[in-house]
């Protein structure tokens, strides 16, 4: 291990190994530290298709789309809480390309994909690896202290320093600048079953996403290639782990409230133990600054729900692996420069942000307002696909939907109704 690189990423998940990889293939020096041994677990296992163009720059594509090596994932499905099982957006039926398609993914073996790949096009890599500390320095370069496999304590030096931490945030932490969304104070439960019944034995397999009756909490349930369903509960965090039994007697209990995860659940066996994480959803007021930059979760996590935090960790990742080349090859490493493509990353995050909030809207409807405004089927399932940021403008949407919801809020939807024009005839969801 050398003691000065040009850039140090710390942490090995979608994001450290995708601005690792991109990072290094340019020549420049790269470290990537992972404090634990790879492979190692991690979930969020639902990927969005365009996951797809990310994975293709890497040139791991055709790893991850080996026969057998993970699920194919064709859409996404939702159950209401009164059981009711809505046709499955396939995203093939939107888009017939292949890069519609995308994987439910065992995260250890995916991230090991990214972690070997960045290490393939010249990064050193080292799992086992803890940072514990980083000293800014305001001409730079600035300092990282690890320990490394052996124990020894060594002082690095870089020009540039990724925090790919994850819901660590290191960064964050150190110069506190990490708001946790009041919106949004969520807890999971999650576990894995084996012999449980995929979303539909004879079809393709989606990940499905099953409210609990009065839609308290809902449940995610995700397919695996090696025969096992990932099933999470979601709610807020008091409700599920305050005052209550054990995370997972809470678990049990709620399934009670969702039949649709219980009959899919009614031969099946949990295999290991339940895992909680709790006030998950955060932001951070700050993304980057003079030789150093956030991407993935240490930058920002929203909600499970849709499925987008791999998607936005790969994004990020090669967002800032650009602006750290550009900045490496022209001596400026710069907050403006390292910075320079979070104002276009925020705005598509803002538009998972909204419809995550929308989702977690009691009094309102997805269904009902598609059946006023059918025209924005293509927008939802560009949102569902994560096609956030390019020439498609999906966020039109919310130019009906944000109204809609502040009626549905204050009880003046019918009202509000009134007063819109009939729905065009489009075929129906």
């Amino acid at each position: 291990m050398k003691k000065e690189y040009d850039c140090i990423v710390i942490g090995a998940g979608p994001a450290g190994g995708t601005a690792a990889a991109l990072v290094a293939e340019t020549g420049n020096d790269v470290l990537l530290v992972e404090r634990e041994k790879m492979p190692r677990f991690h979930v969020g296992e639902s990927l969005m298709p365009e996951v797809y163009w990310t994975l293709d720059r890497l040139g791991v594509l055709e790893k991850v789309k080996a026969k057998g090596t993970f699920t194919k994932k064709n859409g996404v499905q939702f159950v209401t809480d009164k059981g009711k099982e809505s046709r499955p957006f396939f995203f093939q039926e939107h888009d017939e390309r292949e890069c519609a398609l995308t994987w439910h993914v065992q995260r250890a073996d995916f991230d090991q994909i990214l972690f070997d790949n960045a290490a393939d096009k010249g990064a050193d890599c080292r799992d086992q690896t803890r940072v514990m500390s980083i000293e800014f320095s305001e001409e730079g370069p600035h300092q990282v202290e690890i320990q490394t496999a052996d124990g020894s304590i060594e002082k690095i030096s870089a020009k540039v320093i990724v925090d790919a931490s994850g819901q660590q945030s290191l960064i964050a932490n150190k110069l506190a600048i990490k708001e946790m969304d009041p919106k949004l104070k969520k807890a999971a439960i999650w576990g894995y079953f084996e012999n449980a019944k995929r979303n539909d034995e004879e079809g393709p397999d989606v990940t499905c996403i099953l409210h609990t009756v009065g839609k308290k909490a809902w449940y995610w349930y995700i397919p695996l290639s090696d025969g096992t369903v990932s099933v999470g509960l979601v709610s807020n965090n008091d409700a599920i782990l305050k005052g209550r039994g054990t995370p997972q007697e809470t678990y049990f209990e709620e399934m009670e409230n969702c039949a649709g995860v219980k009959n899919r659940l009614e031969n099946a066996s949990l295999v290991g133990d339940i895992k909680v994480a709790k006030e998950f959803s955060y932001r951070t007021k700050k993304h980057a600054g003079d030789g150093w930059v956030l991407i993935g979760d240490a930058y920002s996590f929203i909600d499970p729900v849709y499925s987008s935090g791999v998607f936005l960790a790969l994004k990020s990742g090669e967002y800032a692996a650009d602006a750290i080349n550009k900045g490496l090859a022209e001596n400026d490493v710069s907050e403006a420069q390292l910075g320079s493509w979070t104002e276009q990353y925020d705005e598509g995050v803002g538009l998972f942000r909204k419809l995550v909030n929308a989702f977690y809207t009691d009094e309102f409807s997805f269904a009902e307002f598609m059946k006023q405004y059918p025209q924005y089927k293509s927008n939802l399932t560009d949102l569902l696909i994560g096609r956030v940021y390019g020439e498609q403008n999906p966020g039109e949407i919310f130019e009906d939907m944000d109204p809609w919801i502040e009626h549905s809020k204050s009880g003046t939807l019918d009202d509000y109704k009134k007063t819109l024009p009939s729905p065009p005839m489009m075929e129906s969801m």
